[in-house]
């Protein structure tokens, strides 16, 4: 007979965690790779999911500009269908805890480990002018932003892996340490999703701070503006629609249809057997178009009740803070701290 213990671990779900940068719009990349499987996981999963506006810093911004961008993130949250009924959503900075476990975090984290950080050297190259010890530190936050709630999974394209991996380290060391005090965690690979790339460079993923405006999409854009990016999309020499490793433009391009269609690679090399490029590029423009027509009539209205988003913001940071604080109490009485 299983006891009742045993039937709570078992009927517990898995905690799965997530934060997005607020920068520019939420992509088409973005969505595809990771928004879109988030509806999913909020059924499936214990759901966090965070506006990630404190790692947001390392590049400088523009007070206001900032505030607003990371208000229109919010409300892009809740047009793509996060449940504030079923995730828990807020933003980064409003729960302390994030901070005060990072710092100690950074004293079981070495120099040597941060410092090899691809991200971060690659990050230092863009930013020559602004090498702050945030963008060393980063990878230490992103720790602490999982840790700080016993997350089991966590959702990581390929520039994240390697965050992950020292997260894990950072675990681990802590625990031989102190004892038992951090779900050591994983990686998770959605059962749906691909990796959207640049609509004017196939070879580079889609990113939300690109400064061409042709090279991707959002799903705030308006069916003519996405129609007409997708008419501008670079394609490869040739006119068949397959997906090959010599024609990285095509391939983007039938991965990007295949998604939002939610149809096989195959089934869409079928489709379009013996059409030009000129066709397909329209058909996956006006299917996009379409996808996020209802997406951007819902962001509009929740853009518009600023109290609504102020509202599912303070609580979700409440429901954040008591989870976190949880984790917290703990690593501060492992480490030493006086505690009344």
């Amino acid at each position: 007979m299983v006891d009742n213990q045993t039937a709570q671990n078992e009927e517990r779900k898995k905690i799965i965690l997530s934060g997005i940068q607020p920068t520019g719009t939420i992509t088409l990349g973005n969505y595809l790779g990771a928004v879109k499987n988030w509806q999913i996981m909020q059924s499936e999963f214990d759901s966090i999911f965070f506006i990630a506006d404190m790692h947001a810093l390392t590049v400088r911004r523009e007070p206001s500009e900032f505030r607003q961008t990371s208000l229109n993130f919010f409300a892009q949250f809740l047009a793509c269908g996060l449940d504030p009924e079923r995730a828990i959503m807020y933003f980064q900075s409003h729960v302390h805890q994030h901070a005060e476990l990072q710092w100690i975090l950074n004293c079981n984290t070495y120099v040597g480990e941060a410092s090899r950080m691809t991200q971060f050297k690659d990050k230092s190259a863009k930013h020559a002018d602004n090498i702050n010890m945030g963008l060393m530190d980063y990878p230490v936050l992103m720790a602490a932003d999982i840790l700080l709630f016993q997350s089991d999974l966590v959702p990581v394209g390929v520039d994240q892996k390697q965050h992950l991996e020292l997260t894990r380290d950072i675990a681990i060391r802590f625990n031989n340490r102190y004892g038992e005090t951090f779900k050591v965690p994983d990686g998770y690979i959605p059962k749906t999703g691909a990796k959207i790339c640049s609509l004017q460079e196939p070879t580079a993923k889609m990113s939300k701070s690109d400064p061409d405006p042709n090279a991707g999409v959002s799903i705030t854009d308006d069916e003519g503006t996405i129609v007409r990016r997708f008419k501008r999309a670079v394609t490869d020499s040739g006119n068949e629609i397959c997906v090959r490793e010599d024609k990285p433009g095509i391939t983007n391009l039938i991965n990007i249809y295949a998604a939002i269609e939610n149809k096989s690679v195959e089934d869409v090399e079928k489709e379009f057997s013996g059409q030009g490029y000129g066709t397909f590029k329209i058909a996956v423009g006006e299917s996009v178009a379409a996808k996020f027509k209802p997406i951007r009539e819902e962001y509009i209205k929740y853009l518009a009740d600023k109290q609504y988003i102020a509202q599912v913001a303070k609580d979700g940071a409440e429901k954040a803070a008591r989870l976190a604080e949880r984790t917290l109490r703990k690593v501060k009485k492992k480490v030493g701290f006086v505690a009344f």
